[in-house]
């Protein structure tokens, strides 16, 4: 798919971009060639190829949900300047 001159002004315009008269027509011969390769994938058959979520099928390893702290809370807010319930009280700094 080619683009011209009037498609990359347009679409500078639509993503507000500011792009140099001497520029365009390289702009324009670079997402012309971006398109011609998104309709070269668009043209391979897929049919038969499942799709995967990590191009190297690779297991991500997970370590094993166990509580490894104890609960500090209240050495915690002993040094805090005000606390409410168990939660730490901060200044209002939205008005």
């Amino acid at each position: 798919m080619a683009l011209d001159r009037t498609d990359v002004e347009k679409i500078a315009h639509l993503a507000r971009l500011q792009i140099n008269e001497q520029d365009i027509p390289q702009y324009t011969q670079t997402l012309s060639d971006i398109l011609d390769l998104v309709n070269q994938m668009q043209a391979v058959d897929t049919t038969d190829i499942e799709p995967m979520a990590n191009s190297l099928d690779a297991v991500q390893r997970l370590r094993a949900d166990v509580v490894t702290e104890s609960n500090n809370r209240e050495k915690l807010q002993s040094v805090a300047p005000a606390v409410e319930a168990g939660l730490f009280q901060v200044p209002k700094v939205i008005e």
